[in-house]
């Protein structure tokens, strides 16, 4: 059994899935929970594009799916959607459903380096095919952007302390496990928030900069109403509030139209708008937060192709 389990699955499934002929894109296949219940509602004329940077989550996606000739299985990052739309022979696709963050295995297993949780190699990249290791990058940025990157990604208060503690630290010796890092950033914060652990600020942020993963997103959302059929469903599920302003804002930005001089004379349905919201956002049920503790902090929020 999967020790991964996907987030809001019923209500992401429910407002992604409209018409079971259709084409979908899962953007972030992860351990395929998603993709799972998308098959069971596709027909055999239904299609399935499954994305993910990780070689673990294909060799994943091959295993289960690789023998269903209704899916594409895609290595790559969901900001080259419209090129894996296009390896799929695709032109439209009725829905695309994008799921954030990072995966149990990938938090579980020690080697990945995501967790402040598990000592292993500081790694972090989603695609260990590709990419600078966050240990790589620690040896040699400026103490002036490891503080921006803390501050940008983590939101972290204590960014500049930790940054210092950092470059200090690594003139004795290499920070290349998630315990020297763990350790250096429990000596520079000079308190402990409730319910929270003091590296948890800074992996997220050391992640998303890693991986580049809000331009990811920003560029994959723009790429998203092109490829939408009319009536296409968008459903992004985010875990954080960096992911989730960015999502707010193309939506809404989408929703009312490009923005135009205030005192130009055009009357409201001369205006071009892309995407209509459907409902408020969605957040898991009390009793989905006590069976899976990592979608506390989960939002989903659904826009329709006008």
């Amino acid at each position: 059994m999967d020790a991964h389990q996907s987030v809001l699955s019923s209500e992401a499934i429910s407002a992604l899935v409209i018409n079971s002929d259709g084409v979908f894109i899962d953007c972030t296949y992860g351990r395929g929970g998603h993709s799972k219940l998308i098959l069971e509602q596709l027909s055999e004329r239904g299609r399935l594009i499954v994305i993910d940077k990780d070689l673990a989550a294909i060799e994943d996606a091959q295993q289960k799916l690789g023998d269903d000739g209704r899916v594409t299985i895609v290595h790559g990052s969901f900001r080259d959607i419209a090129e894996a739309a296009n390896q799929a022979v695709v032109e439209k696709v009725d829905g695309i459903l994008i799921d954030l963050g990072v995966s149990s295995p990938q938090l579980d297993q020690a080697d990945r380096g995501f967790s402040f949780n598990h000592d292993g190699p500081l790694d972090m990249r989603m695609d260990q095919s590709q990419g600078q290791k966050v240990s790589d990058w620690l040896a040699t940025a400026a103490e002036r952007d490891i503080r921006i990157v803390l501050k940008k990604y983590g939101e972290e208060k204590f960014a500049k302390r930790i940054a210092a503690k950092i470059v200090v630290a690594r003139e004795i010796a290499d920070i290349e496990t998630t315990h020297q890092l763990v350790s250096l950033i429990e000596e520079a914060i000079p308190f402990r928030e409730p319910h929270k652990h003091p590296a948890t600020r800074s992996f997220q942020a050391l992640r998303i900069f890693i991986n580049d993963e809000l331009q990811d997103l920003e560029t994959c959302l723009d790429s998203t109403v092109p490829l939408l059929a009319p009536l296409g469903r968008l459903v992004v599920i985010s875990f954080h509030s960096l992911e989730d302003r960015i999502v707010k804002r193309f939506m809404r930005l989408k929703a009312r139209g490009e923005p135009l001089p205030s005192r130009l004379p055009i009357r409201d349905d001369q205006i071009k708008r892309y995407l209509k919201l459907l409902g408020k956002p969605i957040r898991p049920s009390d009793e989905e937060v006590r069976e899976n503790r990592r979608s506390r902090s989960s939002i989903m929020r659904v826009a329709e192709k006008i």
